[in-house]
């Protein structure tokens, strides 16, 4: 069961549940103490060591992760070599129609009532010849095995994995079987080839639902990785969605890895020189380390609107780990935006806060006068202030005069630009002389390039 435990953490994985190295372990420990005997008792211990909220129980309801389109159960697939997985369903409607429909008692044989094949038929043939249900069943099962099914991870090995189950299952004995019962046999022959037929798709659907099972994971790996590094500014409707739900999952990553104190960093360093002095008093150093405070200066005007969208929400789901931010987003003026941000969901904040501020033509020097104006004092010594934008000023006065006063009242200025390098400069963007003044200044257009300029800044107060 060892190995049949790995294939569950495995789809536990592909179904969205966070399965750590340390909670697989749990989990075996407890399945090892609660036995297999009663399903229901096991059910409960895995759901117990490894879902760590609701929707995690959700997603370990076993409909999710072991079920098929026709209803398979967690037990069911537990017991994956029995005669009702959804892998055998199309075998078995064929053989119960080529029986009558007949189905044999618990005690009887489960072959339809067919005649005994010849012997010198290959041991496929006869299984299918003698519509042997369990015999089949197990069979596949073996032959999945054999295949390693369970390495399944992109829909192109379909394919190859079919091919491997109906080499371990012997196809090429029953090819030669068919080409037999087709010279001397032909009503047989036809019965086998349509037996055949239906065991190739079966084969098909066992694979399938490997493929849902197994290959979930890396599929939405693949996904992932493809989402993050797609421009922010260009994705495409369907696609919004899908990078808010990862931007959320960029910002429970940074507060897992942030916001946990560790022993070592509570008690700090030895002090070897206090602790020889007294020696039956250990003594620790300790190094103040501030927690971040952040300002963060968002352009929405229509160019760079997306992508201050995602920003504003992956700063705003650090709130464990930063003690204080503010936001402010402008295109033609600079509103603050950190109320409306905390009191309201993701989507209602952005439609409010475009509705304010957003699509209008960007004017960074009025903004910046605004900041000056009203919020200046939001900035000391310990403040890290980022501000995202193009620095398209549209031929405005772009008061880069403001932004060397905020540099000299906070501790880092750091610029995202969502541009690309090669733009900045050009036309009536202003990048060069607001560099001059920041203490950092990346590209910053994709959700790969969001998330390590973030963890950046939160990293450096760690």
């Amino acid at each position: 069961m060892r190995q049949e435990l790995h294939r569950f953490f495995r789809a536990a994985r592909g179904a969205g549940v966070r399965v750590s190295p340390a909670e697989s372990i749990d989990a075996m420990r407890a399945v090892k103490d609660v036995g297999f005997s009663d399903r229901g008792i096991l059910r409960d211990a895995l759901l117990l060591t490894l879902a760590k909220s609701e929707d995690e129980k959700q997603a370990l309801a076993f409909d999710e992760i072991a079920a098929s389109d026709d209803g398979m159960s967690y037990d069911e697939w537990e017991a994956r070599r029995a005669v009702k997985t959804a892998a055998m369903l199309k075998l078995t409607r064929f053989i119960a129609a080529e029986s009558g429909g007949a189905h044999p008692s618990p005690g009887e044989t489960q072959t339809g009532g067919a005649s005994a094949p010849s012997p010198e038929l290959g041991e496929l043939t006869q299984m299918l010849m003698a519509r042997d249900r369990n015999a089949i069943a197990a069979a596949l099962a073996n032959a999945a095995n054999a295949a390693s099914l369970s390495d399944i991870r992109y829909f192109t090995q379909r394919g190859i994995f079919s091919t491997r189950i109906l080499e371990a299952l012997g196809i090429a004995r029953l090819r030669d079987d068919l080409d037999a019962l087709t010279a001397s046999n032909p009503s047989e022959a036809e019965r086998l080839t349509a037996a055949t037929e239906a065991l190739r798709e079966n084969v098909r659907d066992t694979v399938n639902q490997a493929l849902l099972l197994y290959g979930r994971e890396e599929a939405e790996n693949l996904r992932h990785e493809i989402l993050r590094n797609a421009p922010l500014a260009r994705l495409e409707r369907r696609q919004v969605e899908q990078m808010k739900v990862l931007i959320r999952a960029i910002a429970r990553r940074l507060r897992e890895r942030y916001s946990k104190p560790r022993k070592r960093q509570r008690r700090g360093h030895l002090d070897t020189r206090k602790t020889l002095r007294v020696p039956f008093l250990t003594s620790w150093k300790r190094r103040h380390r501030d927690r971040p405070k952040i300002v963060a200066l968002c352009d929405v005007s229509g160019s760079v609107a997306q992508v201050s969208d995602f920003f504003l929400l992956l700063i705003h789901s650090l709130h464990e780990v930063v003690d204080d931010v503010r936001s402010f987003a402008f295109s033609g003026h600079l509103i603050e935006v950190s109320d409306i941000l905390d009191n309201k969901s993701p989507e209602e904040a952005m439609s409010e806060i475009m509705s304010k501020v957003g699509f209008g033509s960007s004017d960074y020097g009025g903004s910046f006068a605004d900041f000056e104006k009203g919020f200046m004092a939001s900035v000391t010594a310990k403040t890290t202030v980022i501000v995202l934008g193009d620095a398209r000023t549209n031929n405005l006065d772009p008061r880069a005069d403001i932004l060397r006063r905020i540099s000299e009242r906070s501790k880092r200025l750091v610029w995202l630009n969502p541009e690309g390098r090669m733009a900045w400069g050009w036309g009536d963007s202003e990048m060069p002389r607001y560099a001059a003044f920041c203490s950092v200044v990346r590209q910053c257009a994709t959700a790969k390039q969001l998330e390590r300029a973030v963890t950046d800044i939160v990293a450096a107060y760690q």
